[in-house]
């Protein structure tokens, strides 16, 4: 098949049969039934402590070890190069306060006003052992990142760089190894949130050559989980935070405190699971490794994803009064399917409820990119509505969302 089978899709799916569009999937998706299957099989089988060899600790560390290494191909990594934790936010801030003892007062980071708070205020927060914090400021007018402004900031004491791959927000799409190349180019350590860039393409550590990638699972149809990702020479150098007698070379645990959570590390294999179940739907052509045909499963998802959202944009720039935010290609020229935008005069909240009233599942707010949203002259309680296509959304979806926001917009 050369179009994605919504219908095959969306049976995956058990939430989508409650009569409402869900279009907040940026801040969070929905997850297949096989996610669900595998976190309860785990928890109704092996509930128990891994690691020791009577049977069912057995078969949960084999559980727990699947899971962790599909999703390290997830990103084309090696397994012992991740990280699974709760939340992107705590593996930046353990991150943070594990590369510290490395740089010294005077030393300067770069981070950027566009990014989610998650990869901001962990940086910010290094102030206090005396590091300069430097901000990459957005474009006040289209809310993207100027790469010349990157130039103006790296200096020989610039140490690290901490930005997003694509805007929660804004949805630009950033050039990741043209920027890398330049930070490393200025001795400096490059640091990405791919948190709102791998629902939509896939993500490729190595082609990248960033030296981490953090990302949140539970916006690719997962569990609660994150993915930290670090070179590993980086990661076996970084200051473990554990108790202390876990070794350096223990990537899984020296940088998480309490361990990763067993039931839905387990249930990660779902992840896998369903996009194989839509390789083998689609009759793609075969691969040999799940990282291959999930970038196959992708085409179709970034097409389909890509047409939906052009009508949608179609239909609010042709609303007078509306003004979307960012959606400025980059030099990366790709956009995910994700439109914020507001209307002057107007109180995002109660568009939000005028839309809600119709069964359309969305929010309003800064979405935790509380500096952009400043930026752009906007008040982190209004904010933007911001709408986030997932690939389970169809052509109905948009149709019924288009109705609605003719009704509540101007």
């Amino acid at each position: 098949m050369t179009t994605l089978d919504t219908a095959f899709v969306r049976d995956q799916f058990p939430p989508l049969a409650d009569g409402w569009v869900f279009v907040e999937n940026a801040g969070g998706t929905y997850v297949p039934r096989q996610v669900i299957d595998r976190t309860h099989e785990y928890m109704s089988q092996t509930q128990v402590q891994p690691n020791w060899n009577f049977a069912s600790s057995k078969l949960a560390t084999e559980r727990i070890a699947r899971g962790k290494h599909l999703m390290a191909e997830f990103i084309n990594a090696d397994h012992d190069e991740i990280v699974l934790g709760p939340s992107t936010t705590l593996h930046v801030f353990l991150m943070a306060q594990s590369l510290r003892p490395q740089f010294q007062p005077g030393d300067e980071i770069i981070v950027t006003e566009q990014d989610h708070e998650a990869n901001v205020g962990a940086w910010r927060r290094l102030e206090e052992f005396g590091l300069v914090i430097r901000e990459w400021p957005v474009d006040r007018t289209t809310g993207a990142l100027q790469y010349d402004a990157l130039d103006t900031l790296l200096s020989p004491r610039t140490r690290l760089v901490a930005f997003t791959h694509c805007s929660n927000v804004a949805s630009i799409v950033h050039d990741v190894p043209a920027l890398v190349r330049k930070i490393h180019a200025a001795g400096a350590l490059a640091f990405v949130d791919g948190t709102a860039f791998a629902p939509h393409f896939p993500v490729d550590v190595k082609a990248l050559d960033c030296d981490f990638y953090v990302f949140s699972l539970y916006k690719v149809c997962g569990p609660h989980q994150s993915v930290l990702y670090g070179k590993r020479d980086l990661l076996k150098k970084a200051h473990g935070l554990n108790h202390h007698f876990i070794p350096d070379d223990n990537v899984a645990y020296k940088f998480l405190p309490g361990g990763p959570n067993h039931e839905l590390a387990a249930g990660c294999v779902g992840i896998a699971d369903y996009f194989d179940a839509l390789h083998a739907h689609h009759r793609l052509e075969p691969a040999n490794s799940f990282h291959a045909r999930l970038r196959r499963v992708y085409q179709l998802v970034m097409a389909h994803e890509a047409r939906l959202a052009g009508k949608l944009e179609a239909f609010l720039k042709a609303k007078p009064g509306v003004r979307i935010v960012g959606r400025k290609p980059s030099g990366d020229g790709r956009l995910a399917p994700v439109i914020a935008f507001h209307v002057p005069g107007r109180s995002s909240a109660e568009i939000v409820a005028r839309l809600n009233a119709e069964r359309i599942a969305i929010g309003h707010g800064d979405f935790w990119a509380a500096r952009l949203v400043k930026a752009l002259g906007l008040t982190a309680e209004e904010g933007v509505v911001r709408i986030g296509l997932a690939h389970y959304n169809d052509e109905r979806d948009v149709e019924r969302l288009i109705a609605a926001l003719d009704k509540a917009l101007p």
